[in-house]
Order: C-alpha cells, then structure tokens, then sequence
C-alpha cells in the first residue's frame, strides 16, 4: 500500500537569482551548438560607407595635389639662375656666396630657406638675414649688418663693437667708421687676443659705452676732446687731448661696483674740475661720492 500526501501540492520556491541563472545557462548552451549552416560571418560593427560622388572628387583632389607637388619638386622649369645678393659694407659678396652654399641648377621648391639663414647670421657683421624664393627662377638674399657702437683699439687694431658687444670687423686707424664712434684704448696683456667674432665683457661694454660717450662739455672742461682708455692697474681712465689731466674711475663689476655709478663719479668730477681745471694733474673718483685730485708739481704747496 502506497501512502500518498493528502493538502494541496506545495509549488518549489526559486530564489530571485534562479531563473536570470537559467536563462544565461540556455544562452550559454545554444551558443555552444553548431549552426547547421555553417560559421555565421560576423557582422562589421560600423556601417559601409558609401563613395559618393562629392568624396570621390575630393580623394582625385588629393591625389592630384600629390602628383603636382612632386611634378613641381622634379621639373626643369624652376631652377635656380639667378641670386639677388645685397652690396655690404663689412660682409664681402664672397662671404654671402661661400654661406649660402646652393649652386645654380637646383630645383627652387628643394631649397630649404631656414638652414641659409642660419649660416647667414653665423657671418660675423651679420645681424640678421632674410632668404625668399622668387618664382620662376631667383633666390632673393637680404641682410642686415651690425651697427657700431664703439671702436675698441688693442695695440694698432682698431676693431668695431655692435650693441652686444660683439667684435664684427677690423679697421684702420684713420677709417671713416672711427671717426663715427668713439674709441676706447685697451692697454691690458689680456686683450690682444680680441679678434673678429669675440665678445666684449658685458660690464665692461656697459663702462666703456657711459665713458666713451663723455664730451668736454659734459664734465665742463676746456679741452678740445677726451680719451677713453682702460689698464690693468687703474681699470678706465678719461683724459684730455692734448694731456693736460687724467680721471682714474676704475675697474667695475657686476655687483660690488657697478658701472651704475658713473654718472654720479662725472657730476663729481665736474664739480671738481669747476676753477681749478688748468691746476690739476690727476683725479682720483672712488665712487660717485668720494674723489680728490693731485694737483701739478708746479701748482703743488
């Protein structure tokens, strides 16, 4: 005898995540079942696009530009014939050719501009340089050279020195170019190594500037023009033409004893010029504050 159950039949209860677990079970298991038509190709995630006709016009546009481009970097019809060279007063055409280095012959849209300018400028009198192409066949060169500020004279040399202080030439004593600037004379050992693309130390080009540019009447003197000049001993000295008195102003650096001082040492050295000028020998300005003089052996007590 088979004992049954008597009630109504109770229905299993399935926990929430029971049947989202029977569900990814029978995905899992029709993907694993061959297709009975064979492999199924998987589909490109974006759409094809289409060659319409504006973006086939614009593809035949690029490649023409290509072709056009290289035609024009390999024609005859743009090479090179003719350089316009500027006339320089410091730089010789020489020079100009030797740094521009491109012969006749070569292809115009080859030629790379940029590296010709840099070794432009690498020219010692060369401030600054322009290099164009000029259609069909012409290379155009322009340049701007140093302007002098001073002459520095070491010895017999006579070299001219632009605003920064670079040495871009060398000329003679009784050059138009001296006349124009005014002139410091070096006496230090050191400074016979000064040649053609040297440096003037900053400080000094700052002091020989101030003091190259003093005039008889800036310090109220009567002499018929001044000397600048520099040595070892005394660092800069002013005199007068023809020798009648020296002013020691002395070595400058370039933070102890700036050249920021001299103009107050120049109002000194005017404020003791000022009567006794023909009397004095030497003057002696400590800094814009302190000076005294020496007075000549006949005017001495």
């Amino acid at each position: 005898m088979r004992l049954g159950r008597t009630g109504p039949r109770e229905t299993p209860q399935r926990s929430p995540g029971t049947a989202a677990q029977v569900r990814v079970s029978r995905r899992r298991s029709a993907a694993a079942r061959p297709s009975l038509g064979g492999t199924r190709p998987s589909r490109w995630p974006f759409g094809r696009r289409r060659l319409t006709p504006p973006r086939a016009a614009a593809i035949l546009g690029v490649l023409a530009s290509v072709g056009a481009l290289y035609g024009l970097a390999t024609t005859p019809a743009f090479v090179l014939t003719r350089t316009e060279l500027p006339v320089l007063r410091w730089t010789t055409t020489d020079a100009l050719v030797r740094a521009i280095a491109t012969p006749d012959g070569a292809n115009l849209f080859q030629i790379r501009t940029g590296p010709i300018e840099d070794r432009l400028r690498a020219l010692p009198a060369v401030a600054a340089a322009r290099v164009s192409v000029s259609l069909p066949d012409t290379l155009v060169v322009e340049v701007d050279e140093r302007e002098a500020i001073l002459a520095w004279g070491v010895g017999e040399s006579r070299s001219l020195v632009d605003r920064e202080g670079v040495v871009f030439a060398v000329v003679d004593a009784g050059s138009g170019a001296m006349a124009a600037v005014p002139t410091i004379v070096d006496s230090r050992p050191g400074s016979t190594a000064l040649t053609v693309g040297s440096m003037i130390d900053p400080v000094e080009l700052d002091a020989a500037r101030r003091l190259g540019s003093l005039t008889p009447d800036t310090i109220g003197s009567g002499a018929t023009s001044l000397v600048t000049t520099v040595n070892e001993a005394t660092g800069f000295v002013v005199g007068t033409v023809p020798r009648s008195w020296v002013a020691i102003f002395g070595l400058y650096t370039p933070t102890l004893r700036t050249p920021a001082i001299i103009p107050g040492q120049v109002r000194l050295l005017r404020s003791l010029l000022a009567g006794r000028e023909a009397r004095i020998d030497k003057v002696i300005l400590a800094d814009q504050d302190r000076g005294t003089y020496v007075l000549k052996e006949t005017d001495a007590p």
